[in-house]
Protein backbone atom coordinates (compact mmCIF):
# COMPACT_ATOMS: atom_id res chain seq x y z
CA UNK A 1 0.00 0.00 0.00
CA UNK A 2 1.53 3.15 -0.87
CA UNK A 3 1.76 6.10 1.58
CA UNK A 4 -1.23 8.48 1.27
CA UNK A 5 -0.31 11.86 2.21
CA UNK A 6 -2.48 14.25 -0.17
CA UNK A 7 -5.95 13.92 -2.18
CA UNK A 8 -4.25 13.16 -5.56
CA UNK A 9 -2.28 10.25 -3.87
CA UNK A 10 -6.25 9.06 -3.20
CA UNK A 11 -6.94 9.37 -6.88
CA UNK A 12 -4.16 8.02 -8.70
CA UNK A 13 -4.75 4.62 -6.47
CA UNK A 14 -8.59 5.05 -7.17
CA UNK A 15 -7.97 5.18 -11.06
CA UNK A 16 -6.01 2.18 -10.86
CA UNK A 17 -8.94 -0.14 -9.29
CA UNK A 18 -12.15 1.81 -10.57
CA UNK A 19 -13.32 0.63 -14.35
CA UNK A 20 -12.46 3.37 -16.88
CA UNK A 21 -16.55 4.23 -17.23
CA UNK A 22 -16.79 5.35 -13.46
CA UNK A 23 -13.48 7.05 -13.02
CA UNK A 24 -13.81 8.92 -16.23
CA UNK A 25 -17.91 9.58 -15.15
CA UNK A 26 -16.54 11.49 -12.21
CA UNK A 27 -13.05 13.02 -13.82
CA UNK A 28 -14.89 14.93 -16.27
CA UNK A 29 -16.34 18.02 -17.46
CA UNK A 30 -18.94 18.61 -20.50
CA UNK A 31 -17.51 19.75 -23.83
CA UNK A 32 -13.78 20.71 -24.15
CA UNK A 33 -13.42 20.22 -19.57
CA UNK A 34 -12.44 24.09 -19.51
CA UNK A 35 -14.41 25.02 -16.66
CA UNK A 36 -13.35 21.39 -15.42
CA UNK A 37 -9.88 22.35 -14.74
CA UNK A 38 -10.12 25.82 -14.35
CA UNK A 39 -12.32 25.00 -10.91
CA UNK A 40 -9.38 24.03 -9.90
CA UNK A 41 -6.76 25.93 -10.93
CA UNK A 42 -8.23 29.57 -10.29
CA UNK A 43 -7.68 28.15 -6.58
CA UNK A 44 -4.05 28.53 -7.00
CA UNK A 45 -4.08 33.07 -8.32
CA UNK A 46 -5.49 33.40 -4.26
CA UNK A 47 -2.78 33.70 -1.48
CA UNK A 48 -2.56 33.42 1.74
CA UNK A 49 -1.18 36.46 4.33
CA UNK A 50 0.51 34.21 7.24
CA UNK A 51 0.89 35.71 10.43
CA UNK A 52 3.43 34.84 13.05
CA UNK A 53 3.74 35.14 16.79
CA UNK A 54 0.27 34.40 17.34
CA UNK A 55 -1.13 31.97 20.10
CA UNK A 56 -1.97 28.57 17.78
CA UNK A 57 -3.01 26.40 20.91
CA UNK A 58 -6.71 25.17 21.30
CA UNK A 59 -7.46 25.46 17.62
CA UNK A 60 -11.02 23.83 16.41
CA UNK A 61 -12.50 23.21 13.06
CA UNK A 62 -15.64 22.69 14.15
CA UNK A 63 -18.73 24.47 12.69
CA UNK A 64 -22.28 24.25 12.01
CA UNK A 65 -24.12 23.74 8.55
CA UNK A 66 -27.71 24.61 8.75
CA UNK A 67 -28.41 23.63 12.06
CA UNK A 68 -26.17 20.42 12.00
CA UNK A 69 -22.73 20.72 13.81
CA UNK A 70 -19.76 19.94 11.64
CA UNK A 71 -16.30 18.53 12.72
CA UNK A 72 -15.51 21.53 10.02
CA UNK A 73 -18.03 23.20 7.20
CA UNK A 74 -17.27 20.23 4.71
CA UNK A 75 -20.50 18.29 3.46
CA UNK A 76 -19.88 15.29 1.16
CA UNK A 77 -21.62 16.64 -2.13
CA UNK A 78 -24.29 14.46 -3.95
CA UNK A 79 -22.56 12.16 -6.33
CA UNK A 80 -24.45 10.30 -9.39
CA UNK A 81 -23.51 6.64 -9.38
CA UNK A 82 -21.73 6.67 -6.23
CA UNK A 83 -22.46 2.77 -5.81
CA UNK A 84 -20.58 2.28 -9.37
CA UNK A 85 -17.37 3.75 -7.40
CA UNK A 86 -17.53 1.15 -4.81
CA UNK A 87 -19.84 -1.23 -3.95
CA UNK A 88 -22.79 0.00 -1.54
CA UNK A 89 -20.68 3.37 -2.05
CA UNK A 90 -23.47 5.64 -0.57
CA UNK A 91 -23.66 3.74 2.66
CA UNK A 92 -19.99 3.66 2.76
CA UNK A 93 -19.63 7.05 2.00
CA UNK A 94 -22.66 8.06 4.49
CA UNK A 95 -21.10 6.14 7.29
CA UNK A 96 -18.20 7.40 6.94
CA UNK A 97 -19.52 11.19 6.96
CA UNK A 98 -21.56 9.94 10.00
CA UNK A 99 -18.46 9.10 11.89
CA UNK A 100 -16.09 11.48 11.19
CA UNK A 101 -18.96 14.01 12.24
CA UNK A 102 -19.98 16.10 8.55
CA UNK A 103 -23.27 15.95 6.66
CA UNK A 104 -23.90 13.51 3.82
CA UNK A 105 -25.77 14.26 0.88
CA UNK A 106 -27.69 11.44 -1.02
CA UNK A 107 -28.31 11.86 -4.94
CA UNK A 108 -31.48 11.13 -6.51
CA UNK A 109 -29.19 9.03 -9.24
CA UNK A 110 -27.84 7.04 -6.23
CA UNK A 111 -27.32 3.29 -6.75
CA UNK A 112 -28.01 2.67 -3.00
CA UNK A 113 -31.80 3.76 -2.21
CA UNK A 114 -32.94 6.26 0.33
CA UNK A 115 -34.34 3.63 2.66
CA UNK A 116 -31.21 1.88 1.89
CA UNK A 117 -29.09 4.36 2.90
CA UNK A 118 -31.30 5.19 6.37
CA UNK A 119 -31.29 1.56 7.26
CA UNK A 120 -27.90 1.43 7.38
CA UNK A 121 -26.60 4.91 9.05
CA UNK A 122 -29.50 5.11 11.64
CA UNK A 123 -28.53 9.11 11.58
CA UNK A 124 -30.14 12.17 9.74
CA UNK A 125 -28.65 13.01 6.05
CA UNK A 126 -29.33 15.79 3.40
CA UNK A 127 -31.28 14.39 0.25
CA UNK A 128 -30.72 15.77 -3.42
CA UNK A 129 -33.57 15.99 -5.78
CA UNK A 130 -34.05 17.12 -9.61
CA UNK A 131 -36.38 19.29 -10.96
CA UNK A 132 -38.02 16.70 -12.42
CA UNK A 133 -41.63 17.57 -13.98
CA UNK A 134 -43.60 14.51 -12.64
CA UNK A 135 -45.11 15.93 -9.61
CA UNK A 136 -46.33 12.70 -8.50
CA UNK A 137 -42.90 11.24 -8.43
CA UNK A 138 -41.38 14.27 -6.74
CA UNK A 139 -43.67 14.17 -3.81
CA UNK A 140 -43.52 10.26 -3.65
CA UNK A 141 -39.55 11.01 -3.52
CA UNK A 142 -40.01 13.87 -0.92
CA UNK A 143 -42.59 11.39 1.44
CA UNK A 144 -39.66 8.94 0.72
CA UNK A 145 -36.73 11.29 2.06
CA UNK A 146 -38.96 12.21 5.03
CA UNK A 147 -39.92 8.82 6.40
CA UNK A 148 -36.10 8.39 6.09
CA UNK A 149 -35.50 11.00 8.32
CA UNK A 150 -33.66 12.86 5.53
CA UNK A 151 -32.88 16.69 7.61
CA UNK A 152 -32.85 18.42 4.56
CA UNK A 153 -33.35 18.54 0.63
CA UNK A 154 -31.03 20.15 -1.77
CA UNK A 155 -32.55 21.03 -5.26
CA UNK A 156 -30.19 20.95 -8.42
CA UNK A 157 -30.82 23.94 -10.65
CA UNK A 158 -28.59 23.78 -13.29
CA UNK A 159 -29.72 20.04 -14.94
CA UNK A 160 -32.94 21.25 -17.28
CA UNK A 161 -30.84 19.80 -20.17
CA UNK A 162 -27.91 17.36 -20.02
CA UNK A 163 -24.57 18.92 -20.87
CA UNK A 164 -22.58 16.78 -23.35
CA UNK A 165 -19.64 14.61 -21.52
CA UNK A 166 -17.70 13.29 -24.44
CA UNK A 167 -16.15 10.49 -22.45
CA UNK A 168 -19.58 8.98 -21.01
CA UNK A 169 -20.62 8.54 -24.67
CA UNK A 170 -17.18 6.62 -25.80
CA UNK A 171 -17.19 4.71 -22.69
CA UNK A 172 -21.30 3.62 -23.37
CA UNK A 173 -21.46 4.82 -19.38
CA UNK A 174 -24.61 1.92 -17.97
CA UNK A 175 -25.16 0.60 -14.87
CA UNK A 176 -24.73 -1.88 -14.73
CA UNK A 177 -21.80 -2.09 -16.96
CA UNK A 178 -22.94 -3.37 -20.56
CA UNK A 179 -20.88 -6.44 -21.38
CA UNK A 180 -19.06 -5.46 -24.34
CA UNK A 181 -15.97 -7.07 -24.97
CA UNK A 182 -13.90 -3.29 -24.56
CA UNK A 183 -15.84 -3.51 -20.82
CA UNK A 184 -15.21 -7.56 -19.84
CA UNK A 185 -11.05 -6.27 -20.60
CA UNK A 186 -11.14 -3.40 -18.61
CA UNK A 187 -13.67 -5.36 -16.02
CA UNK A 188 -10.50 -8.44 -15.91
CA UNK A 189 -8.11 -6.23 -14.45
CA UNK A 190 -10.05 -4.61 -11.94
CA UNK A 191 -10.97 -7.89 -9.93
CA UNK A 192 -11.06 -5.80 -6.77
CA UNK A 193 -14.33 -3.86 -7.52
CA UNK A 194 -15.67 -6.57 -9.30
CA UNK A 195 -15.61 -9.05 -6.22
CA UNK A 196 -17.20 -6.74 -4.15
CA UNK A 197 -19.96 -5.85 -7.17
CA UNK A 198 -21.12 -9.86 -6.43
CA UNK A 199 -22.23 -8.92 -2.91
CA UNK A 200 -23.61 -4.98 -3.39
CA UNK A 201 -26.97 -4.37 -1.95
CA UNK A 202 -27.67 -2.57 -5.52
CA UNK A 203 -26.55 -1.96 -8.87
CA UNK A 204 -28.74 -0.24 -10.76
CA UNK A 205 -30.80 3.96 -9.84
CA UNK A 206 -32.02 2.83 -6.60
CA UNK A 207 -34.45 5.56 -5.69
CA UNK A 208 -36.02 4.87 -9.49
CA UNK A 209 -36.09 1.64 -10.42
CA UNK A 210 -39.54 -0.13 -9.03
CA UNK A 211 -41.07 3.45 -8.58
CA UNK A 212 -42.17 4.58 -11.88
CA UNK A 213 -44.44 2.08 -13.66
CA UNK A 214 -43.36 0.51 -16.97
CA UNK A 215 -39.52 1.64 -16.43
CA UNK A 216 -37.50 -1.31 -14.98
CA UNK A 217 -34.31 -1.91 -16.56
CA UNK A 218 -31.44 0.40 -17.09
CA UNK A 219 -31.86 1.88 -20.09
CA UNK A 220 -35.46 2.87 -19.87
CA UNK A 221 -34.48 4.11 -16.31
CA UNK A 222 -32.05 6.66 -18.39
CA UNK A 223 -34.25 7.23 -21.16
CA UNK A 224 -37.04 8.23 -18.66
CA UNK A 225 -35.05 10.49 -16.11
CA UNK A 226 -33.77 12.63 -19.35
CA UNK A 227 -37.16 13.12 -20.83
CA UNK A 228 -38.44 14.17 -17.56
CA UNK A 229 -36.32 16.55 -16.46
CA UNK A 230 -38.19 20.40 -16.69
CA UNK A 231 -36.80 22.14 -19.21
CA UNK A 232 -39.55 25.31 -18.45
CA UNK A 233 -38.48 25.29 -14.51
CA UNK A 234 -38.71 29.17 -13.62
CA UNK A 235 -39.14 30.67 -10.41
CA UNK A 236 -42.40 30.23 -9.70
CA UNK A 237 -41.95 26.51 -9.96
CA UNK A 238 -38.77 26.60 -8.33
CA UNK A 239 -41.33 27.85 -5.15
CA UNK A 240 -43.92 25.16 -5.89
CA UNK A 241 -40.76 22.10 -4.93
CA UNK A 242 -39.69 23.99 -2.41
CA UNK A 243 -43.13 24.01 -1.19
CA UNK A 244 -43.32 19.85 -1.37
CA UNK A 245 -40.78 19.76 1.41
CA UNK A 246 -41.94 20.97 5.17
CA UNK A 247 -37.91 21.45 6.05
CA UNK A 248 -34.61 23.15 5.51
CA UNK A 249 -34.00 23.38 1.08
CA UNK A 250 -30.70 24.54 0.11
CA UNK A 251 -30.73 25.30 -3.77
CA UNK A 252 -27.45 24.21 -5.81
CA UNK A 253 -26.67 25.40 -9.01
CA UNK A 254 -26.33 29.23 -8.32
CA UNK A 255 -23.44 31.38 -10.04
CA UNK A 256 -24.99 34.87 -10.42
CA UNK A 257 -25.49 37.21 -7.87
CA UNK A 258 -29.15 37.78 -9.54
CA UNK A 259 -29.98 34.33 -9.59
CA UNK A 260 -28.58 34.25 -6.03
CA UNK A 261 -31.38 36.84 -4.82
CA UNK A 262 -34.05 35.17 -6.68
CA UNK A 263 -33.13 31.69 -4.70
CA UNK A 264 -33.70 33.95 -1.57
CA UNK A 265 -36.51 34.90 -2.80
CA UNK A 266 -37.69 31.53 -3.45
CA UNK A 267 -37.19 30.37 0.08
CA UNK A 268 -33.97 29.06 0.01
CA UNK A 269 -32.33 28.58 3.50
CA UNK A 270 -29.07 28.10 2.14
CA UNK A 271 -27.86 28.02 -1.27
CA UNK A 272 -24.81 26.54 -3.37
CA UNK A 273 -22.25 28.46 -5.58
CA UNK A 274 -21.55 25.41 -8.21
CA UNK A 275 -21.57 24.58 -11.38
CA UNK A 276 -21.93 20.74 -11.62
CA UNK A 277 -18.17 20.42 -11.15
CA UNK A 278 -17.69 21.92 -14.72
CA UNK A 279 -20.40 19.30 -15.97
CA UNK A 280 -22.44 21.62 -17.31
CA UNK A 281 -22.50 24.69 -19.10
CA UNK A 282 -18.75 24.37 -20.07
CA UNK A 283 -16.89 28.25 -20.55
CA UNK A 284 -18.51 29.37 -17.54
CA UNK A 285 -16.85 30.80 -14.68
CA UNK A 286 -15.19 28.65 -11.63
CA UNK A 287 -17.36 28.47 -8.71
CA UNK A 288 -14.46 30.16 -6.68
CA UNK A 289 -14.45 33.62 -9.33
CA UNK A 290 -18.42 33.52 -8.71
CA UNK A 291 -18.45 33.02 -5.03
CA UNK A 292 -17.54 36.72 -3.28
CA UNK A 293 -20.04 39.23 -5.93
CA UNK A 294 -22.54 36.19 -4.43
CA UNK A 295 -21.83 36.52 -1.16
CA UNK A 296 -21.80 40.23 -1.32
CA UNK A 297 -25.35 40.14 -3.16
CA UNK A 298 -27.14 37.98 -0.02
CA UNK A 299 -25.70 39.04 2.64
CA UNK A 300 -26.50 37.45 5.84
CA UNK A 301 -30.05 36.41 4.26
CA UNK A 302 -29.05 32.90 4.10
CA UNK A 303 -25.96 30.77 4.10
CA UNK A 304 -23.83 30.54 1.16
CA UNK A 305 -22.35 27.66 0.33
CA UNK A 306 -19.67 26.17 -2.31
CA UNK A 307 -18.75 23.23 -4.60
CA UNK A 308 -16.59 22.22 -7.34
CA UNK A 309 -12.99 22.37 -7.26
CA UNK A 310 -12.42 21.69 -4.09
CA UNK A 311 -8.86 18.84 -3.71
CA UNK A 312 -6.99 20.36 -0.50
CA UNK A 313 -7.84 22.18 2.69
CA UNK A 314 -6.03 25.41 1.48
CA UNK A 315 -9.18 25.21 -0.91
CA UNK A 316 -11.52 25.25 1.80
CA UNK A 317 -9.33 27.84 3.52
CA UNK A 318 -9.59 29.93 0.84
CA UNK A 319 -13.51 29.41 0.07
CA UNK A 320 -14.51 30.23 3.65
CA UNK A 321 -12.22 33.68 3.66
CA UNK A 322 -14.42 34.86 0.38
CA UNK A 323 -17.76 34.34 2.72
CA UNK A 324 -18.57 30.77 2.07
CA UNK A 325 -20.52 29.51 5.08
CA UNK A 326 -19.72 26.15 4.25
CA UNK A 327 -18.45 23.45 1.15
CA UNK A 328 -19.01 20.80 -0.46
CA UNK A 329 -16.59 18.32 -1.99
CA UNK A 330 -17.56 15.86 -4.79
CA UNK A 331 -14.47 14.35 -6.59
CA UNK A 332 -12.24 14.53 -3.13
CA UNK A 333 -14.48 11.55 -1.42
CA UNK A 334 -15.23 9.46 -4.49
CA UNK A 335 -11.32 8.82 -5.06
CA UNK A 336 -10.91 7.77 -1.29
CA UNK A 337 -13.88 5.94 -1.80
CA UNK A 338 -13.19 4.14 -4.99
CA UNK A 339 -9.76 3.58 -4.08
CA UNK A 340 -10.47 2.15 -0.31
CA UNK A 341 -14.03 1.95 0.30
CA UNK A 342 -15.15 3.41 3.57
CA UNK A 343 -11.72 4.03 5.03
CA UNK A 344 -10.85 5.85 1.89
CA UNK A 345 -13.49 8.68 2.41
CA UNK A 346 -12.66 8.96 5.61
CA UNK A 347 -9.01 9.40 5.01
CA UNK A 348 -9.88 11.77 2.53
CA UNK A 349 -12.15 13.58 5.13
CA UNK A 350 -8.57 13.36 7.49
CA UNK A 351 -6.65 15.00 5.05
CA UNK A 352 -8.41 17.54 3.94
CA UNK A 353 -9.19 18.64 8.38
CA UNK A 354 -5.32 18.48 8.75
CA UNK A 355 -5.12 20.78 5.63
CA UNK A 356 -7.38 23.26 7.08
CA UNK A 357 -6.25 23.24 10.57
CA UNK A 358 -2.45 23.60 10.00
CA UNK A 359 -3.15 26.20 7.56
CA UNK A 360 -5.44 27.87 9.38
CA UNK A 361 -3.00 28.45 12.08
CA UNK A 362 0.16 29.72 10.34
CA UNK A 363 -2.38 32.06 8.84
CA UNK A 364 -2.89 33.11 12.93
CA UNK A 365 -6.60 31.92 13.33
CA UNK A 366 -7.79 29.14 15.34
CA UNK A 367 -11.41 29.06 14.71
CA UNK A 368 -13.26 28.54 12.16
CA UNK A 369 -15.20 32.09 12.85
CA UNK A 370 -11.80 33.92 12.97
CA UNK A 371 -11.43 33.26 9.12
CA UNK A 372 -11.82 36.28 7.13
CA UNK A 373 -11.16 38.08 3.71
CA UNK A 374 -8.56 40.14 4.88
CA UNK A 375 -6.41 36.29 5.31
CA UNK A 376 -5.89 36.38 1.52
CA UNK A 377 -3.59 38.44 -1.08
CA UNK A 378 -5.70 37.96 -4.31
CA UNK A 379 -5.47 39.95 -7.76
CA UNK A 380 -7.48 42.65 -7.63
CA UNK A 381 -10.04 41.67 -10.59
CA UNK A 382 -10.46 37.84 -9.32
CA UNK A 383 -13.93 38.08 -9.66
CA UNK A 384 -14.73 41.22 -11.75
CA UNK A 385 -12.17 40.12 -14.53
CA UNK A 386 -14.63 38.99 -16.74
CA UNK A 387 -17.75 41.84 -16.11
Amino acid sequence: MPTITCIDDLKRLYRRRVPKMFYDYAESGSYTEKTFRENTSDFDEIKFRQKIAVDMSNRSTSSHMLTQKAAMPVALAPVGLTGMQHADGEIKAALAARDFGVPYTLSTMSVNSIEQVADATNTPFWFQVYTLNDDDFMRRLMARAKDANCSAIVITLDLQVLGQRHKDIKNGLSTPPKPTLKTILDLSTKWRWGLGMLGAKSRTFGNIAGQVEGVSDPTNLAVWTNEKFDQALDWDRVKELRNMWDGPVILKGIMDPEDAKQAVNAGADAIIVSNHGGRQLDGALSSIRALEPIVEAVGNKVDVYMDSGIRTGQDILKALALGAKGTFIGRSYIYGLGALGQPGVTKALDILQKELDVSMALCGRTSIDQISRDMLMMPNDFSTRWS
